[in-house]
């Protein structure tokens, strides 16, 4: 008996939740400037992000331990951040340093208070926070195949008003682009023809790779800024990080796409660019509309699609086209599941071969 054509949407159990215990990407390093801090909300968290003295990062949750006050809205000297309220100060380690209301008798004292501090790693010109506390090692931080210098071309960040699932799913989806991205450069409805890709498991994470494979003859982009039809291959990985690289052997581009939930209704889509094709600055001007342009077609895709899923239709994930979407899911089962237990997570994705047409 053949296999059935579409399977119902059983998503619901694990839909728009966040994950913890991960990194995070908070905001490119060009963001935090020396002797200065900048506030995040990260997960429904309030974090103060800054670079001390030295230019070292660090990351502080941003609510005054004595009566919430955001501490990025006090000072820093590149030391020490003061609330603006009372004056209380804290290290960058998240050690308060001085409460001035407090005589030397009474409790408590600077050395009885902490203000929550968060890992943070600065790597290939981004800032990541690791939101959770209950691992004892971190897992590395996600970092693209190095391109040029490994320092990033152009970055851009979109606010999507939906929860990160919607996000997530919405960037992966592979059948989208002839409709949501018609363009010259691009690609048109027309242009639509049957693709087969072989996938398999990232090693040692949650997470999916679409082997290396040449670009679609419809990728007119890739040709046109890469010099030649490139081989491209890109991974997925738990909890919103995908990772893109395209080389012809003579010129290569990197992509990092990565979805950073707010709160539970609101995500912020980080896409950073990497290429050495020359001269390299000189492209960013006319690079970076046509990227804004596309992030916001997608962003308004996905708007349409909350707007419709508001009426709590019934759904349905279709075979093979829908297949990455069904990973998502099943994959952030077996992280909560992991969690939950308490053991280390297992990735249930095999090697396989998918067909499609886009």
């Amino acid at each position: 008996m053949n296999a059935p054509t579409s399977e119902a949407d059983d998503t619901a159990a694990v839909k728009g939740v966040m994950l913890r215990d991960a990194w995070y990407y908070a905001a490119p390093s060009t963001a935090v400037a020396a002797r200065a801090t900048i506030h995040r909300t990260l997960l429904n968290e309030p974090v103060l992000i800054g670079r001390d003295a030295d230019g070292q990062v660090f990351a502080l949750r941003d609510t005054c331990p004595h009566r919430g006050t955001l501490l990025s809205k006090g000072t820093f000297d590149g030391r020490e951040v003061e609330c603006p309220y009372h004056g209380w100060r804290f290290a960058t380690n998240g050690q308060c340093t001085a409460i001035p209301s407090q005589t030397a008798d009474q409790r408590p004292q600077p050395g009885d208070i902490h203000a929550t501090r968060y890992p943070v790693r600065e790597s290939q010109g981004n800032i990541w926070v690791f939101v959770g506390g209950r691992n004892a090692v971190l897992p590395p931080i996600p970092e693209v195949p190095t391109v040029g210098h490994g320092r990033p071309q152009l970055h851009l960040v979109m606010r999507f008003p939906c929860n990160i699932d919607l996000a997530v799913i919405g960037l992966m989806d592979p059948a989208h682009g002839a409709f949501v991205h018609q363009s010259a450069l691009w690609r048109n409805r027309k242009s639509v023809h049957e693709k087969r890709k072989s996938f398999s498991p990232v090693v040692g994470g949650l997470g999916w790779r679409m082997d290396k494979h040449t670009a679609s003859s419809n990728s007119r982009a890739y040709r046109l800024f890469l010099g030649g039809q490139p081989q491209t291959e890109i991974t997925y990985t738990l909890p919103s990080v995908r990772i893109e690289h395209a080389s012809t052997g003579r010129y290569s581009y990197a992509g990092l796409t990565a979805c950073t939930p707010v709160t539970a209704d609101t995500t912020d889509v980080h896409h950073v660019m990497y290429w050495d094709v020359p001269p390299a600055p000189l492209w960013r001007p006319l690079v970076r509309p046509m990227a804004e342009r596309f992030l916001d077609q997608d962003r308004r895709a996905v708007m349409a699609m909350q707007e419709g899923l508001a009426f709590s239709p019934a759904t349905m994930l279709v075979r093979d086209a829908d297949t990455q979407t069904r990973w998502y899911f099943k994959l952030k089962r077996e992280w909560l599941a992991a969690a939950a237990e308490d053991r280390p997570p297992f990735n249930p994705i095999t090697p396989t071969v998918l067909t499609w047409r886009s």
